[in-house]
């Protein structure tokens, strides 16, 4: 299976994979050498915790290079039509709990739901995805779990490289 991902995406990743690799693999690699030289490993926390950052950050590295491997490279363009698509920023009332939302529809490596950016995988994002401001909207988590939402605002948005991509 494949990601979708816009062009800003691999461009971040591939930033952090340079970064990972020229500056914190060695100064990792230098940690654990030096903490290697404390003695008895066995009871050597230095060097257990060195050893474990080392391989998060190899972990990560190779991570990110089979996502830009594997990517299917979208466009996050803005609709013509004001419907809402990838990056729109959406205000919506929640019918359920009466209360008003504010949400940014991003692709899943910049996802963060408590600052409002809502992978366009999620379920709240599929079923607003093509809908316009003034449509009421049935949002289903699970069998179990159905809500409505009303389309208070849609606003088109672009493709923002300032927004992060998520560490994991």
């Amino acid at each position: 299976m494949y990601d979708e991902l816009t062009q800003v995406d691999i461009d971040k990743m591939k930033e952090e994979i340079t970064y990972r690799t020229t500056v914190l693999r060695p100064k990792l690699i230098e940690d654990v050498q030096t903490a290697r030289a404390f003695g008895d490993l066995s009871e050597n926390f230095e060097y257990k915790c060195a050893k474990r950052d080392k391989n998060r950050n190899d972990s990560r590295i190779r991570y990110l290079e089979r996502m830009v491997a594997t990517a299917k490279v979208i466009e996050g363009s803005p609709t013509e039509d004001h419907t809402i698509g990838l990056f729109s920023k959406v205000t919506m009332f929640n019918e359920k709990l009466q209360k008003e939302q504010q949400i940014q529809l991003v692709t899943t490596l910049r996802q963060n739901p408590l600052k409002g950016l809502i992978s366009k995988e999620s379920p709240v994002a599929k079923a607003l995805m093509g809908h316009k401001a003034g449509e009421r909207v049935e949002i289903v988590v699970s069998p179990d779990m159905k809500y409505t939402v009303e389309i208070r605002a849609v606003e088109q948005g672009e493709d923002d490289a300032s927004l992060d991509i998520s560490k994991y």
